[in-house]
């Protein structure tokens, strides 16, 4: 079940994009392992912490829901 919507997606790999740069290639230490976890909730649609918190911000997810969980 996707709870991350495409705008979320979006700002995710951006994000992690910049932070895997910054730390991966700029100053080459162990820090930019924390850019994977962005990185693999936008690949996979679904962040833990928003099914903890009862955040969904699929569009899509959200209509089905209705009906049937996406």
């Amino acid at each position: 079940m996707q709870n991350v919507g495409i705008l979320d997606k979006t700002i995710r790999l951006v994000i992690a994009a910049v932070w895997i740069y910054a730390f991966g290639f700029v100053c080459e230490c162990w820090l930019w392992l924390v850019g994977l976890v962005p990185l693999l909730t936008a690949v996979y649609g679904y962040c833990p912490l928003y099914k903890f918190f009862g955040i969904n911000t699929c569009k899509k997810c959200k209509n089905k829901e209705r009906k049937t969980q996406c």
